[in-house]
């Protein structure tokens, strides 16, 4: 049967701002059910409060509204549309069912006649309150761990007394682990049980016996009105049980499991789906094995609704979980809909992968101060990258390459750690850089079993790294580069080992592999992810690049099979900006994403590089063609070769795609719009200054320092207080405003140790000024300048981390004169083609530079959000050469005042210092709307500003 015919307007609840454990694969699963909804003709009506994201986006829906996530926003918009029909909550993580429950509560589904969709209250209840689930799971004989809830601190008392230690406390109602620890000493476990009632909304935690070291896995299930039930992916966690899900290393198809055992798994995660209750949708439930050949299984939660694995299912197999959920929602069934993929086939069949992928957490610890850095129950991580390869150890190759942490890969690259008690211990406390600690206890000599005992890692995954460290030092033994043979330079590529790697460990530069692996014909091929093992045809344009040994045929012709063809068309490349980090968030995936479609528009084929597995840029329909590959050069540059773009797009990916802006312009590849040249001025702070000099543009006295003797000699010209900060850095990292030649000294010499050979740059500190920033889109010859912001909070708190006003409110015509003349005079003089932000600094009317970024910016989405007009697509046209700044119909709207709020995600981190400074520590943001600055939230803002001005 088809879409109900009573569903003609449905209301969809977003997921609000970014925080740990709730990122952007929210926006992805939301954008795609509002496109899903969109094609059957239903009106659609969002609300979220993330200006940053795609879903937000005119486009996506017919009616957005930018509000925060509350019931009385919710109940102004059932008022302006007594049209909507149903709400469909499972796209927006835990805030949207959380705030669903609420709306049920206090009856306001009910008053305006609304039907709910895609899962129902029941089931919500039911998945939450552990009691309740427990109950369920004893009825349908699901095996769990002994536990029991507290609604009390006495009660939990009772519990501990009774099961003894270790204990697992979870909090109910709460998203990314937060409130849930693992509690080994029974003197921390009154600390910790009150920790986790006071994160629960309705205070309450189950307390579960420790399930330390068995194995965990995940199912992505799908299930439809007519109770059709299909298993999309299974999950195996590297990381044993003890670890949240989102920090854990983890791996698809799983690698370790018996197929009884699978088939055991998949039966009961189908009878935990049908017995929760009437649902429609996608599912995620998480199970316990124990590691012994029995195999034990026990459940351990089930999420009625998308989930951050659900995001990493539909990449990992290239199935499109939330648009399928969303027409499951609406009433379709899954045998009625069409495979995305062959769109030959039904949507009722479940994917088969002839590959693997490998899913690693992107951490900021260094963000957090004083942090516990130890890996547990609560989720710590900001983002996380995926690798698709042939092997296990090719994928976990590119995963470690797409992190951007300065690592090229697992071992060989002198970077690993060679003291036995440090790698002991970064075992034995679970650490995020784990995945590269276990190859440096291999190096060291320490046993597979020694390492298992300390870990419970399976011995499966430890002998694939030992298998890598073994054919590390067979190539090691080769002096030089031209001894080694093509079939083992072919081994150490197809088992994910990057140029640089095989480099380092015959002591040769990277070109000189390159260079001999051409001459061998060991080139990269790309095939298609599509979800049936080549068993169908796919139409889907979405690659992942392996090398493969040739084949030779009866006459005597060899070679290697290339899934992707190149057409004759123009392309362009657009760069993506890889793993949520903060400092670089979803807003630069909002960017690529209008890159794309404007250079589509303009008539080129777009190719997306990227390795984000949670984006909306990473989706199979976005570009023309996906190449799910590291934002790393050596995979970029073999795309490059291969597909012969016009150009390359790096301005729309953040500081990830910027960095490669050298070596692409070394190589001869064309950069779209603001050369590299223009790039790189704009960083090297010496040449930038000369620019505003000539210009006659203030700034403020500054100084460049090699080491801490430079730095203390520029101290006496410059007068404290002064910044301290690394060039070429984004989000602020390792930025310091210090006060006297003692922190001084330790700052720099910090720096240096954590930042080997980087210049510093020190400028004098403007005490108490007004901070204020523009973004201007520049074709050369003309300027328009988007929105001008003032910052609530003084200059030197992070603009990423400060309330922006937009536009702005105590900022008179004098200052706004000179912000206007800097702004066109500077984006002239870098020969600025498409973005660019500058910020400035407010000191007695006077208009300081502080820095400019011929780029993309944070603030970019937030304004085009704000003003009602699509500006990166307008910025991309004239990246191209398409346009001319004066040939767009400018026409912002916006009464009142738009402010940029930024979201913390300090409650991860209980014992760090939460002061607020030039370096950024947001993981997102919200947008508000006032009609004026009498407005109570304005005041409140404002009133707290002075908290952080320093005398």
């Amino acid at each position: 049967m088809p879409k109900r015919k009573d569903l003609n307007s449905i209301l969809i609840i977003g997921s609000g701002p970014i925080v740990i454990g709730q990122a952007c694969e929210f926006d992805y699963s939301g954008s795609q059910a509002l496109r899903s909804l969109r094609e059957d003709g239903i009106e659609t009506i969002l609300i979220n409060s993330n200006p940053a994201t795609i879903m937000t986006d005119p486009s996506m829906a017919d009616h957005v509204y930018l509000k925060p996530l509350n019931t009385k926003s919710i109940i102004e918009v059932l008022k302006k549309h007594p049209n909507i029909d149903a709400v469909l909550p499972t796209m927006g993580g835990q805030t949207a069912l959380n705030l669903c429950i609420e709306a049920d509560e206090k009856g306001i589904w009910e008053d305006f006649n609304i039907k709910l969709i895609g899962v129902d209250i029941e089931a919500i209840n039911i998945t939450e309150d552990r009691e309740k689930f427990r109950e369920l799971m004893g009825q349908i004989g699901v095996g769990m761990a002994p536990q029991a809830t507290a609604t009390s601190f006495l009660k939990g008392k009772e519990i501990a007394q009774e099961f003894g230690f270790p204990l697992v406390i979870r909090a109910s109602y709460t998203l990314g682990g937060a409130g849930a620890s693992i509690v080994y000493d029974p003197a921390d476990f009154d600390e910790l049980l009150r920790r986790g009632l006071e994160a629960s909304p309705i205070h309450e935690v189950m307390i579960d016996k420790a399930m330390m070291g068995w194995k965990e896995y995940e199912l992505e299930l799908l299930r439809d009105k007519n109770d059709n039930v299909v298993i999309i992916c299974s999950i195996e966690n590297m990381d044993p049980m003890g670890i949240h899900t989102g920090d854990s290393i983890t791996v698809a198809p799983a690698m370790t499991l018996s197929d009884r055992t699978y088939q055991k798994m998949r039966d009961m995660a189908i009878k935990m789906m049908r017995s929760i209750g009437d649902f429609e949708g996608g599912c995620n439930v998480q199970f316990a094995v124990s590691p012994d050949e029995k195999e034990d299984i026990i459940a351990i939660e089930i999420n009625p609704r998308v989930s951050r694995s659900s995001a990493l299912a539909s990449k990992a197999t290239g199935y499109p979980i939330a648009k399928i959920a969303a027409k499951l929602a609406i009433g379709y069934s899954l045998d009625e809909l069409d495979n995305q993929i062959t769109k030959s086939t039904s949507a009722l069949f479940e994917p088969t992968l002839d590959y693997v992928i490998v899913k690693i957490p992107r951490w900021n610890f260094d963000k957090f101060e004083g942090s516990d850095r130890e890996l547990g129950l609560q989720m710590k991580a900001v983002g996380e990258v995926m690798g698709i390869g042939r092997s296990f150890q090719e994928a976990l190759h590119k995963a470690t390459q797409s992190l951007e942490i300065k690592r090229n890969g697992l071992g060989a690259d002198g970077k690993g750690y060679t003291n036995y008690d440090t790698i002991i211990s970064k075992l034995r406390h679970a650490s995020w850089d784990r995945v590269f600690v276990i190859y440096d206890a291999i190096q060291m000599g320490i046993p597979l079993s020694r390492i298992h005992e300390i870990t419970k890692i399976d011995m499966w995954f430890l002998r694939q790294y030992e298998e890598l460290y073994q054919l590390e030092k067979e190539i090691s033994s080769h002096n030089k580069v031209d001894s080694i043979s093509k079939d083992l330079l072919l081994e150490a590529k197809q088992k994910g080992f990057a140029d640089r790697q095989i480099a380092h460990m015959l002591g040769c530069w990277e070109s000189e592999v390159y260079k001999k692996r051409e001459e061998l014909g060991i080139k990269r091929v790309y095939k298609l992810v599509d979800t049936c093992a080549a068993e169908f045809t796919a139409k889907t344009p979405y690659y992942y690049s392996t090398f493969e040994a040739e084949i030779e045929t009866a006459d005597g012709h060899r070679f290697v099979h290339n899934e992707s063809i190149v057409t004759d068309k123009k392309k362009i490349v657009v760069l993506g900006s890889g793993p949520n980090r903060i400092g670089q968030g979803i807003e630069f995936d909002y960017c690529c994403v209008h890159g794309v479609l404007a250079a589509a528009e303009c008539g080129y084929e777009t190719i997306m590089i990227n390795c984000n597995p949670e984006t909306v840029s990473t989706d199979f329909d976005t570009a023309d063609k996906l190449y799910f590959e590291p934002v790393f050069w050596e995979h970029i540059y073999d795309i490059i070769q291969h597909e012969k773009p016009e150009g390359v797009i790096v301005q729309l990916g953040g500081q990830t795609a910027l960095k490669l802006a050298e070596k692409l312009d070394r190589h001869g590849i064309k950069i779209i719009g603001t050369t590299f040249q223009s790039l790189d001025l704009a960083e090297d702070r010496g040449s930038f200054s000369t620019l505003l000099k000539e210009n006659n543009i203030p700034y403020p006295e500054f100084g460049v320092a090699e080491n801490a003797d430079e730095a203390l000699a520029l101290a006496d010209e410059l007068d404290f207080p002064i910044l301290v900060r690394p060039s070429y850095v984004l989000g602020g990292q390792g930025m310091k405003i210090v006060i006297n030649k003692q922190e001084l000294e330790e700052t720099v010499v910090d720096l240096l140790r954590k930042i080997p050979n980087n210049k510093l740059l020190l400028d004098h500190y403007l005490d108490g000024a007004i901070e204020a920033e523009a973004d201007a889109i520049c074709d050369g010859e003309n300027v328009y300048i988007i929105g001008i912001m003032e910052h609530i909070e003084p200059c030197g708190i992070h603009s990423g981390d400060s309330n922006a006003t937009l536009p702005p409110f105590n900022l008179g015509e004098f200052v706004m004169q000179q912000i206007k003349d800097h702004t066109k005079k500077i984006a002239l003089a870098l020969n600025t083609v498409g973005l660019i932000n500058i910020q400035f600094a407010i000191k007695d009317d006077m208009v300081y530079i502080i820095e400019a970024n011929p780029r993309a910016s944070r603030t970019v989405p937030f304004i085009a959000k704000a003003y009602k007009e699509p500006y990166v697509n307008y910025a991309t046209k004239v990246m191209l050469g398409e346009k001319k700044v004066t040939d767009f119909d400018f026409n912002p709207q916006l009464e009142g005042y738009a402010i940029k709020q930024p979201v913390f995600s300090f409650n991860k981190f209980p014992n760090v210092n939460k002061r607020l400074g030039p370096e950024m520590k947001s993981t997102g943001e919200s947008i508000l709307f006032i009609d004026s600055l009498k407005d109570d939230d304005f005041y409140n803002l404002y009133s707290r500003r002075k908290m952080y001005l320093s005398k």
